[in-house]
């Protein structure tokens, strides 16, 4: 049987700046915002800065192993979907990490496809926060 599809993804341009920040920052973490004080922009945060809970799903892991969270309540709208990090040019989210960069994380997305869902829906749920 094959792998189920990975639920998140970077960009080489995420994934660069996503390198910047951790020499700068050390080891970070992100969480998708759900749509409060920032909208749905993809939170970078030094790991641990952002207290992860019971009601976060991880999504996985980019750029070497920085830890990916969402939301429960925004993972259901989004369980179809890989999501992936990306960069734009433009001021960063206030409370994120490459807020003074000039660039700022942005999500792309894709449906997955049936064959994809079917992997998925055997595979394990993801890992919960706690």
């Amino acid at each position: 049987m094959a792998d189920p599809p990975a639920r998140i993804l970077a960009t080489p341009a995420a994934e660069a700046l996503i390198s910047r920040l951790s020499e700068r920052h050390g080891p970070l973490m992100f969480h998708q915002s759900g749509g409060c004080c920032d909208g749905s922009a993809p939170m970078c945060f030094q790991a641990g800065e952002f207290r992860v809970g019971a009601q976060d799903v991880l999504l996985g892991h980019v750029a070497g192993g920085v830890p990916v969270w969402i939301g429960a309540a925004q993972f259901e709208h989004w369980r179809h979907t890989q999501i992936i990090i990306d960069v734009a040019s433009g001021r960063g989210a206030g409370m994120s990490l490459e807020s003074p960069e000039g660039q700022r994380f942005i999500v792309r997305s894709r449906l997955f496809s049936g064959a994809e869902a079917v992997l998925l829906a055997l595979g394990e749920e993801p890992t919960r926060g706690g």
